[in-house]
């Protein structure tokens, strides 16, 4: 996938392209349906899949003080644009004068101008340009009037019936509700991060950890214990991922800590990712390091029971 940051910045102008916008944070099951639309109009018209997606998040220029916390890093953004069929990609840097663009000037000079625009699909909910004025109806307008079409998707709903929405999947993911998550999403929600080095407690317990940095603003579920799976270099293992401060050690630091079950190997300096498949508990203190270490045993055997068949190892 190309990825080109900001739209003045186009070498030239984009040939016959479907045009998809919005944050897409999370990639959930919403955000699949208009992505996977667009490139099958793309293949349909002959033309390329582009989505014009924007850094950093418009809340956090308009109304820091209520930004949310990110579902995914731009890298896992851009790598989930990609996977789902974008060729190119458009990252627009956010700014006070980019949100007050009046639509039809965004749709006219701003988009028209470096994009030969042959057809937009946007969610339902999309809103854009100068106090939010622009939406689907906008757009759908417009491209009668500039000549290109308009695909309105939406609203996606979850298996259990309700509307599917970054916000909804943010509120699961801070109550540690991956089950929930993983209903958005068709598929467990992840967190990647290098490896990096730690105090080695784990070692010492018998269940030496790798400890995860995360890129700092990524929406994090509660502390406590979750069966993961674990992907390095392409290859998943069954794990267990500890998020606290450690209080059976009077910590203070919030760590991500995962311990990869029938694993042996050198994980420092790696990329690794974790996908967050069940909550088995809260995080706890423990009396001493002897209680500690067998309620470890006990969150392995039930992370191993837990994920013995699940599709996530796939």
């Amino acid at each position: 996938m190309r990825v080109i940051r900001h739209l003045a910045r186009l070498p030239r102008k984009l040939e016959r392209s479907v045009v998809t916008l919005g944050n897409f944070d999370g990639a959930h099951l919403g955000h699949q349906a208009i992505i996977r639309r667009a490139a099958e109009r793309a293949d349909v018209l002959g033309g390329r899949a582009v989505a014009l997606t924007f850094e950093p998040h418009p809340i956090a220029v308009l109304a820091p003080d209520r930004a949310p916390p990110m579902i995914q890093s731009l890298h896992d953004r851009l790598a989930s644009l990609r996977d789902l069929g974008i060729a190119t990609t458009i990252l627009q840097r956010f700014t006070l004068r980019f949100a007050g663009l009046d639509p039809e000037v965004f749709v006219r000079e701003f988009l028209l101008r470096q994009v030969d625009v042959a057809h937009v699909v946007v969610g339902y909910n999309v809103n854009f340009g100068r106090q939010r004025a622009g939406s689907a109806e906008t757009l759908v307008s417009f491209g009668r009037r500039f000549g290109f079409g308009v695909d309105v998707v939406g609203p996606v709903t979850a298996p259990d019936g309700e509307h599917v929405s970054s916000t909804r999947l943010r509120e699961c993911l801070a109550r540690g509700d991956v089950r929930g998550a993983r209903l958005l999403l068709g598929r467990p929600h992840a967190l990647r991060g290098r490896v990096v080095v730690g105090d080695q407690r784990g070692r010492t317990l018998g269940y030496p950890t790798a400890n995860l940095h995360v890129r700092p603003g990524i929406v994090l579920p509660p502390d406590g214990v979750y069966a993961v799976v674990a992907e390095v270099d392409g290859r998943r293992h069954r794990a267990v991922l500890n998020i606290g401060v450690r209080p059976t050690f009077d910590g203070r630091r919030r760590v991500l800590e995962a311990y990869l079950l029938d694993f042996t190997g050198d994980l420092y300096r790696r990329w690794l990712v974790v996908h967050l498949v069940e909550q088995l508990r809260g995080e706890q203190r423990f009396a001493d390091v002897e209680a500690l270490r067998a309620a470890i045993a006990a969150d392995v055997t039930a992370a191993r029971s837990l994920l013995a068949d699940d599709p996530a190892l796939g």
